[in-house]
């Protein structure tokens, strides 16, 4: 799990896990939604995502986002948010620790889930070993049959293939091929 380094200035991401007491959802949920609301009028929010469970479970995720780290860290060691905390009561409490995330991290599989982040670099480095041979391909062979398209949705069909199969094939691969390297040394952090 990362800690947010207190000097970042990109957009973070935070996810948190709660398990549920069982017949306590509608509870948990009104706590869910004033709580959300604290946090909206706080400097810096950019918003949450509350998940359900699935049928038979009863952990709720929450993706929290906000504007920067000092953002997060205002909110994070807020009153309002230590008050709403302690109202959640027997409804609910955290499953296991906040994974928090500033950008790239998200493509890499953390180790067991307790590692933090690759070095920036090494994710940038990644990031362009696998876009680059996609580029390319897409250039010299598939980007010919769109040039007859308005600019906005020709440059569209790139980043429409390429996201997903960055997402769901490439980046997955690469940082299981990559695991020993990118994860060499947790405290090497740019």
């Amino acid at each position: 799990m990362s800690q947010p380094s207190s000097e970042s200035t990109e957009p973070v991401t935070v996810v948190y896990t709660w398990e549920v007491t069982p017949g306590r959802e509608t509870e948990f949920e009104q706590w869910a939604h004033g709580l959300e609301r604290a946090a909206a009028a706080f400097p810096g929010h950019r918003g949450v995502t509350w998940l359900r469970p699935e049928s038979g479970d009863h952990r709720y995720h929450a993706v929290v986002r906000f504007a920067d780290t000092r953002s997060l860290e205002r909110w994070m060691t807020s009153p309002e948010r230590a008050a709403w905390q302690e109202r959640v009561g027997n409804a609910g409490h955290p499953a296991h620790p906040r994974l928090t995330t500033t950008g790239l991290e998200t493509w890499f599989s953390v180790p067991d889930g307790s590692a933090p982040p690759p070095a920036r670099w090494k994710m940038s480095l990644v990031t362009i070993i696998a876009v680059y041979p996609f580029a390319l391909l897409y250039d010299g062979l598939v980007a010919e049959y769109f040039r007859t398209w308005p600019l906005v949705w020709r440059t569209l069909v790139f980043p429409v293939v390429l996201a997903p199969l960055l997402t769901y094939a490439v980046m997955p691969l690469l940082s299981r091929l990559l695991r020993q390297w990118l994860y060499q040394d947790g405290r090497e952090r740019l």
